[in-house]
């Protein structure tokens, strides 16, 4: 039997999650007053937040198999503030709190910012129905 080559690697995911944040960011910056559009950018932005999150230990895991501790530990060090700005961002998008969400986007963008979203990034209508699901899941 030949061996299975992952061409979908957990970095690649991750690099097109944030090149997703970006956009997602870059939208919910555009928007003049807050609406039902808003709300499901500010949960998208949620929900990326923690697909992101969920990569840092798929990444870890094989690192610490081999003894790489010190690099896991660095790793995950370097990407906390994806779980935590899901978290906050979570809270701030169900209580509509848009001065929250608007400082929240700010942060997210400092980390996300130098991310260059293609131009034809393509994106499936899931966006839409974010706040739904965030609704659902809290």
């Amino acid at each position: 039997m030949s061996r299975v080559i992952q061409t979908d690697g957990v970095g690649k995911r991750r690099r097109r999650l944030l090149q997703m944040l970006g956009w997602a960011l870059r939208e919910l910056m555009v928007q003049t007053r807050p609406d039902e559009r808003t709300l499901n950018l500010a949960a998208f932005i949620a929900e990326l937040l923690g697909a992101v999150d969920a990569t840092i230990e798929e990444t870890t895991t094989p690192w610490e198999k081999r003894g790489y501790w010190l690099k896991a530990d660095r790793f995950r060090r370097e990407w906390r503030w994806a779980g935590q700005l899901q978290r906050e961002m979570e809270a701030a998008t169900l209580s509509q709190d848009w001065d929250e969400i608007a400082r929240l986007a700010g942060q997210v963008f400092t980390h996300v910012g130098h991310v260059k979203v293609p131009k034809r990034l393509k994106l499936d209508p899931a966006w839409e129905q974010a706040y739904e699901r965030l609704k659902t899941r809290a």
